[in-house]
């Protein structure tokens, strides 16, 4: 493990240390500006006083990174939880709690919200984008309470008012020691009345591509997807100055094993009766948004209106292994099923124009309607408990205040303040009983930035993060919400002639009241009694950095790293899951990325590229001491190195490219969860071949 960091902070410095040539050629190898809307407003990315890592759509396409999890790899600070395709708990910089009901990272495809809870969080593929933001640290000020780590922005293309244009796509693959994977992609823009109204669709459909099993019920590559993903965006330039923008999404995605966990021989644990198929699992959503903008002279009025509905079949299965309390006695089955309807409207005014004063003020609202059922068996110790029922239905209603500006005092010198007010209601029915509770809070953010050039920025930043409370069941008390302060200091920006970008951050939060669940199982009723309560603070200290260099006209490296040490420093309850010195859960030390493209000219007909990424991350654990023996936690996942290559060419408006993840195939576990038979692994190696054909 030291090695590979080694050799990562070592790839940083001969980076570092080859910059200066650059400046010879700075015509030739600058990079180009990036523009983001991270503060719900275009700006040059140095220029905003937030860390913020952005992909565009075309590197997201030639890394290969299609889901959330490949991002998590792609992105240091920032790591998953995933039950299966379309299902993913996401962490960032040292918060990463799967307990609560919402969510800590929020998610968002241009400004319809992903998030319905931290469980409910939709799967937006990487199709058809014009960037990828991730912008790291709370985002409460603009993005509200479910972004308290921060916040995931997939901004999409918009159609073309002027052009018909379009892309066909179709790869194959093969995983070692699975089936064959097939995807089609098409995307095709035309308008209907030229430059005024305009429509853009972009499709994806997906087989293949599993390589677990489950033997004793016949079941080999189970794991595969059955992915069929359509989203259509339209465009109207109604005048100079109202523009309207409709989406759809149509999300279809079934698994026949499809949560993913597995055995390091890549077979699957099913309790109970292992020759019994599980229900397939299907992750299934409709999304509906409608954005309306109007321009005026000094500012511009943004409404968003959108409308989720989704259903969520996840049957899971589990064992209580021999690392736990249990011992293998405890096993058993569910058919979890979530029914889920959310609408929400974000109003919004924001200032135009380059003027010394910036502004932005708004108010959101949010109705969600959330239904669970399970069905489930339970295996204790010889003795099945067969059919148990399981019932909670949730309600929602949340409405906030916010508003932010920032003052330029010079040319150089900005200082900027925010803040959100917001309050929760929310009820709960377990099938027997109503309970009902109200969360509120106010948030701030003060915020400064220095720009040392046109082309470098150093900026510091107070924000808080927010997260409600909820209800346990029965009896039980009720949990309060959980709440962080986090202080930043960073620097961005490009030297060596526009041919070095680099940005770098240190950080430091307070998060506090944290929510953690503990778990006992109740032989008498053959169920599982938790309890989420308040358990305690935690102290995050994090450092992170990358750096891209154009070092010749053909030739782009880049690297990242991230490092962090999130601690439990107090416990207030005697049976918490934690004690005082714990590092919490899903956290690694350090992770980072390593990555080279080379433009290839072969002919001035044909050219090309070659592309190498290698990423990396620490272990990370998994502490509950209500379920292991003081001797067996922290449970931990593996470190990880992954390697992928990709080689492309195109001839007009053709292209053709041959890639690889995983070339070394790693096997390891990317949870640790393992002991309960709920951890994932690394996908095998895959190697494919894709071609392209774009028209106008």
């Amino acid at each position: 493990m030291k090695s590979r960091n080694v050799l990562l902070f070592g790839s940083s410095l001969v980076i570092i240390g080859l910059g200066p040539p650059a400046i010879t050629m700075a015509q030739e190898t600058a990079l180009e500006e990036v523009i983001v809307t991270a503060q719900k407003r275009q700006e040059r990315l140095i220029d905003v006083p937030v860390s913020i890592a952005a992909i565009s759509g075309e590197e997201l396409q030639e890394r290969g990174l299609s889901s959330i999890q490949d991002i998590a790899f792609a992105v240091p600070g920032m790591a998953t939880r995933e039950d299966g395709p379309g299902s993913y708990t996401i962490f960032m910089r040292g918060l990463s709690n799967q307990y609560g009901t919402g969510a800590l990272v929020g998610m968002y495809l241009d400004e319809a919200p992903l998030s319905l809870t931290g469980f409910d969080q939709l799967d937006s593929r990487v199709m058809d984008l014009d960037r990828l933001e991730v912008l790291k640290g709370p985002q409460g000020t603009l993005y509200g309470q479910g972004s308290v780590a921060g916040v995931v922005r997939y901004v999409t293309k918009d159609p073309v008012l002027d052009a018909l244009q379009g892309r066909l796509e179709a790869s194959v693959a093969a995983v070692e020691g699975g089936s064959g994977k097939q995807s089609l992609t098409g995307i095709v823009n035309f308008p209907l009345v030229n430059n005024v109204l305009a429509v853009r669709l972009a499709g994806t459909v997906e087989n293949g591509g599993g390589w677990q099993d489950q033997p004793q019920a016949g079941i080999l590559n189970g794991n595969y997807q059955d992915l069929k993903n359509l989203r259509g965006k339209l465009l109207w330039s109604v005048t100079d100055g109202l523009v309207v923008k409709a989406m759809a999404v149509v999300h279809r995605n079934q698994s026949k094993l499809g949560l993913g966990y597995e055995n390091p021989d890549h077979t699957v644990f099913v309790a109970i009766d292992p020759s019994k198929p599980l229900i397939p699992k299907s992750f299934d959503y409709n999304l509906y948004n409608l954005d309306v903008t109007q321009d005026f002279a000094a500012a511009q009025l943004i409404s968003s209106s959108t409308y989720i509905h989704l259903e969520h079949h996840y049957p899971f299965s589990y064992i209580g292994g021999p690392e736990t309390i249990y011992g293998g006695l405890l096993g058993g089955n569910d058919t979890r099923h979530v029914a889920g309807k959310q609408f929400s409207e974000e109003l919004r005014l924001a200032s135009r124009g380059q003027t010394a004063l910036k502004w932005t003020v708004g108010a959101f609202y949010r109705s969600l309607k959330r239904d669970f059922d399970d069905i489930y068996d339970t295996l204790y110790a010889g003795v099945v408990y067969p059919n148990a029922t399981y019932v909670q239905n949730d309600k929602y209603n949340s409405y906030s205040l916010f508003g932010d500006a920032s003052y330029d005092i010079t040319h150089r010198f900005t200082l900027g303040a925010g803040a959100r007010y917001f309050r929760d209601n929310q009820s709960t029915f377990d099938g027997a009983s109503v309970a009902w509770d109200r969360f509120h809070s106010t948030d701030p953010r003060v915020y400064a930035s220095y720009k040392v050039s046109d082309a470098m920025n150093v900026y510091g930043s107070v924000a808080k993060g927010f997260r409600s409370g909820g209800f346990n069941h029965g009896n039980l008390p009720t949990y309060g919400p959980e709440s962080l302060i986090s202080y930043e200091l960073g620097t961005k920006g490009l030297i060596a002639g526009g041919a070095l970008s680099f940005e770098a951050a240190a950080y430091y939060s307070d998060y506090s009241d944290m929510l953690r669940r503990g778990l006992l199982f109740v032989a008498s009723t053959a169920s599982f009694q938790s309890l989420t309560s308040n358990i305690g603070t935690v102290h995050i200290k994090g450092l992170e950095g990358g750096l891209t260099w154009r070092a010749t006209r053909q030739l782009t490296l880049n690297t990242t790293a991230s490092w962090i040490r999130s601690e439990v420093v107090s416990v207030n309850a005697t049976d918490a899951t934690n004690i005082t010195g714990d590092s919490v859960d899903y956290v690694p030390k350090f992770a980072g990325t390593v990555s080279g493209n080379y433009a290839l000219h072969w002919t001035d007909r044909l050219p090309g590229y070659v592309r190498v990424d290698y990423s990396y991350r620490d272990k990370v654990d998994y502490t509950d001491r209500t379920s292991f023996p003081a001797g067996n936690v922290p449970q931990t996942s593996d470190a990880i190195g992954l390697l992928d290559a990709r080689l492309g060419v195109s001839w007009g408006k053709g292209n053709v490219e041959l890639f690889g993840s995983n070339l070394t195939n790693e096997n390891r576990w990317i949870d640790p969860y393992h002991a309960w038979a709920n951890a994932n692994r690394t996908r095998p190696r895959m190697l494919g071949a894709r071609v392209g054909y774009e028209f106008d």
